[in-house]
């Protein structure tokens, strides 16, 4: 049988297509739970009629249900359309809200950032969720299920100041939060602690064990690395470590996901076997592991991806247990969809993205692998095994990877070659370490051990990633690209195993549509041009696009590095040139006039564009007398104070003004 073909399959899919029309289409939530009661007794109707006589109509029907179900449930996470949601408030000042920490994010360089569900605001009940960020202060940080009262207002979470950056809003929203609070330390009043929750518990827990490890002789690098493989706390682990794990194809290991679950179920399952041999020895063995794993994600905080891959393993345990294989891509199906029952906008998450794919894809691809060649000796079919098992993931997750994050690193296999192996006695020891720190009695002797295994493993990953060449960085990789990618997947092991017309078209057809579209979209890039002042904190950045080159001119080049890379994969830039910033430009008949802080101008006939960076001091009503611009735009370089006063003068003189900490970037009209 086909997976396609199973029901489970089936109304994971459907409940995927209702969870993304709740989250596109936004619907009121009386309306979703009607539409939803009407379906399903429609269905219930159906069913009983189906015992007596035929009813054509009851696979759609169950096909709507499911989708009404899949929207109910987004729509109910979401909460916006609820009339307790603190956004139905009218608030226009300053309130006092009472907040509950439900998620300790991990701190920017200017601010420790938290999920906070709201409470109240104002003493009136109220429900949602947002995002706190309390400035930096090394006395003040939040714990979770801690109750705070702030007087502040919420703000909606701003879009991106500039093209292609990272949309931390959108980021967000597919997590429900569309609003902040920004607090300084001194405004933020800590109640009580909420000891009810779970996941609070679970948290402390967690701390608890950081806090008996920390007092270990474990290294900086290698204790970080210790608290990401197996408590999915990866707060503290330095930049160029994550690079390192990232460019060497690695990451994954760094954190607690499908991976690291399915060693520990293998371990446990190795481990229990004996167990078998007692009456009903089976089943108390699924009890054990069942329970086994859900203690380990206690002790990992019971953070949302070990929670996830725990559930999606809870249900592979069960499928062992019934020693029906053929049941793999069911059990996948049915653990997808009870997750996102529970948690719809888990769908949104790349780590949920990636650990399905990844693990559907060994499922499906390692045992047509394992058919094409099968070594003779143990240590051949050894490695082999563990490169088609690392192939096959790749494989799934390559679309997924390039669409995110627009890098492919071509020796991942040598990593996952030499790591993975010995993933197995890391991970084992390192719930050993786990439980002896639960109870303080951690031999120095097992840390010793323990923390030369990580730093082994940091070298091999360091090393694998110094090798730049092989790490292809800024991919551009789009929506369409991400669907043919699969398409082609799909045809190409279709062809492969099963060489028939309708495999071999389907994989011709994805090529000849990926073709098509790479030539449309390079013919689309030879037509555009484009001129954009970009906003940068100390900075001042002009970007002059034409076709596939980018000329860039900035006071700092390196400093701008971050925004020109990501215009260069959102554009599909392929020529790159890096100018100084001058003070004039005349293009298309468009004449731009920079003023720095030097505050010295030529005063040509008309200005079209008059740009004020790095708080020149000039008396910009003379300016504007002197010049007569269309438009003033003042960027990140320049101080608030100036901003404020330049936007009062150009609003008496009627003259539009952009400023691009507020607006974003400025694109200039090229064309009349």
């Amino acid at each position: 049988m086909r997976f396609i073909d199973l029901i489970s399959v089936k109304l994971t899919f459907y409940l995927i297509i209702g969870i993304l029309l709740g989250y596109w289409l936004d619907f009121n939530w009386m309306v979703s739970a009607a539409t939803l009661i009407g379906f399903a007794t429609i269905l219930f109707i159906g069913f009983n009629l189906q015992k007596r006589h035929a009813f054509p109509w009851f696979g759609l029907v169950a096909f709507l249900t499911t989708v009404a179900l899949g929207a109910f449930v987004c729509t109910m996470v979401k909460g916006n359309s609820i009339q307790s949601h603190f956004s139905k408030q009218r608030i226009t000042t300053s309130e006092i809200w009472h907040l509950k920490v439900h998620e300790v994010l991990k701190p920017t360089p200017y601010s420790n950032r938290y999920f906070a569900k709201v409470k109240s605001i104002a003493g009136n009940q109220a429900s949602g969720s947002l995002l706190l960020s309390v400035n930096k202060d090394s006395s003040t940080t939040l714990i979770m299920d801690e109750i705070v009262a702030v007087r502040a207002k919420a703000t909606k979470i701003e879009e991106p100041l500039n093209p292609h950056q990272f949309d931390y809003q959108a980021y967000l929203e597919k997590k429900g939060i569309n609003y902040q609070i920004r607090v300084a330390p001194h405004q933020i009043h800590s109640l009580f602690r909420d000891p009810s929750t779970l996941r609070g518990i679970a948290s402390r827990l967690r701390e608890h064990i950081i806090g008996q490890l920390g007092k270990t002789d474990f290294g900086e690098d290698e204790f970080a690395v210790v608290q990401a493989l197996l408590l999915g706390q990866r707060n503290d682990i330095s930049e160029s470590t994550w690079d390192d794990y990232r460019n060497a194809g690695a990451v994954h290991i760094l954190a607690v996901s499908g991976l690291h679950v399915g060693i520990l179920l293998l371990i446990l399952q190795f481990f229990l076997r004996p167990l078998e041999r007692l009456p009903k020895g089976k089943t108390l063995k699924l009890v054990l592991i069942l329970v086994l794993l859900w203690t380990f994600a206690f002790i990992a905080g019971l953070s949302p991806s070990v929670v996830r891959a725990v559930t999606m393993f809870s249900f592979v345990a069960y499928a062992l247990y019934l020693n029906r294989p053929t049941n793999t891509f069911n059990i996948i199906a049915l653990s997808m969809f009870f997750i996102l029952l529970i948690e719809p906008l888990f769908l949104f998450e790349v780590g949920f993205q990636m650990s399905y794919a990844a693990v559907f894809s060994i499922v499906w691809i390692y045992p047509k692998l394992q058919l094409f060649w099968s070594p003779s000796n143990w240590l051949g079919r050894y490695f082999w095994q563990l490169l088609s098992v690392s192939i096959a993931a790749q494989v799934g997750v390559l679309p997924i990877s390039l669409y995110y994050f627009h890098q492919f690193p071509a020796l991942f296999f040598i990593s996952n070659l030499i790591v993975v192996p010995f993933l197995g006695i890391i991970i084992a020891l390192g719930v050993l370490v786990l439980f002896l720190g639960l109870v303080r009695m951690v031999p120095e002797a097992l840390v010793t051990v323990y923390n030369a295994l990580i730093k082994t493993m940091n070298s091999i990953i360091g090393w694998v990633a110094q090798q730049e060449a092989f790490v292809f960085k800024n991919i551009p990789f789009d929506t369409v690209q991400l669907v043919l990618a699969y398409l082609m997947i799909f045809g190409l092991v279709f062809s492969l195993t099963k060489p028939k017309f309708k495999n071999i078209a389907l994989l011709l057809g994805a090529v000849v549509l990926c073709s098509g579209w790479g030539t449309y979209q390079q013919h689309s890039q030879a037509q555009k041009e484009q001129l954009l002042f970009a906003h940068q904190t100390k900075n001042s950045v002009l970007l002059h696009q034409t076709g596939t080159k980018l000329n860039v001119y900035a006071h700092n080049a390196s400093q701008a590095k971050r925004i020109v890379n990501a215009i260069q994969v959102g554009e599909r830039i392929t020529e790159l040139t890096d100018n100084p910033l001058q003070n004039s430009y005349f293009i298309n008949g468009k004449y731009v006039l920079i003023v720095d802080s030097l505050g010295i101008y030529l005063s040509p006939k008309h200005v079209d564009y008059l740009i004020l960076t790095q708080s020149p001091q000039v008396n910009l009503e003379r300016v504007i007398d002197s010049l007569r611009p269309s438009q003033i735009i003042a960027d990140g370089s320049n101080f608030l104070s100036f901003i404020k006063r330049w936007e009062a003068t150009c609003a008496n003189k009627k003259l539009p003004f952009h400023y691009t900490g507020e607006k974003g970037a400025f694109y200039f009209k090229l064309k009349d």
